[in-house]
C-alpha cells in the first residue's frame, strides 16, 4: 500500500467522528496500520516527553517488547531528537556511536518528532529490520503523521 493510500486512514482515526477513542487507543492504532501495511517497518512506536523530566516515556507501539520505556534527553537516537528537535534517518545503526539497542535483528531507524505550538513533546519511532531502507518519501509520510497527532494533541 502507497503512502497516500494509508493518509486518509490516519485522517480517520483523529476526525471528529472518531472521537470515542482514547489517544493511546488512536496511536495504537496508527502504529498497526503502519506496521501492517508498510513491510520495511518492524516496529512503530511513539515516545512522549515525561512530565517535567528530561526524558521520554515510551506510548504506544507495536512489534518485539523492549526494554526501553524511558529514554534520556540526548540517549540513543530518540533522545537524540528530543534534543536536536530534527528528523533522524539513521540507514546503518551499527554505524551510530549512540546508539541504543533494541533488537539485534534492527538495521536501520528512523524518529521523527512531534511538535505541538512549536514545542518538541513527543516522536515517532519506526525501526527496520531491512538495511537502508528508508527513503525521503518515508521522512516525509511519518512527518504528515506527527503532524496529524500533534492536531489533537494541542
Amino acid at each position: 500500500m502507497t503512502f497516500d493510500a494509508l493518509k486518509p486512514q490516519i485522517e480517520e482515526l483523529f476526525s471528529n467522528k472518531r472521537h470515542l477513542l482514547k489517544l493511546d487507543d488512536c496511536l495504537l492504532q496508527v502504529c498497526k496500520i503502519l506496521h501492517e501495511n508498510v513491510p520495511h517497518y518492524d516496529w512503530v512506536g511513539f515516545y512522549f516527553k515525561n512530565g517535567n523530566k528530561n526524558e521520554l516515556k515510551l506510548g504506544p507501539y507495536v512489534g518485539e517488547p523492549t526494554d526501553h520505556t524511558i529514554i534520556p534527553f540526548g540517549k540513543g537516537i530518540c533522545g537524540q531528537v528530543a534534543v536536536s528537535n530534527k528528523n533522524f534517518v539513521v540507514p546503518d545503526v551499527s554505524a551510530q556511536d549512540n546508539y541504543i539497542a533494541c533488537s539485534i535483528t534492527v538495521k536501520a531507524e528512523i524518529v521523527i518528532p512531534i511538535f505541538v505550538n512549536g514545542k518538541n513533546v513527543g516522536q515517532i519511532d519506526i525501526d527496520s529490520n531491512t538495511p537502508d531502507p528508508f527513503t525521503e518519501e518515508d521522512e516525509r509520510f511519518l512527518e504528515f503523521v506527527c503532524e496529524t497527532v500533534a492536531k489533537i494533541l494541542s
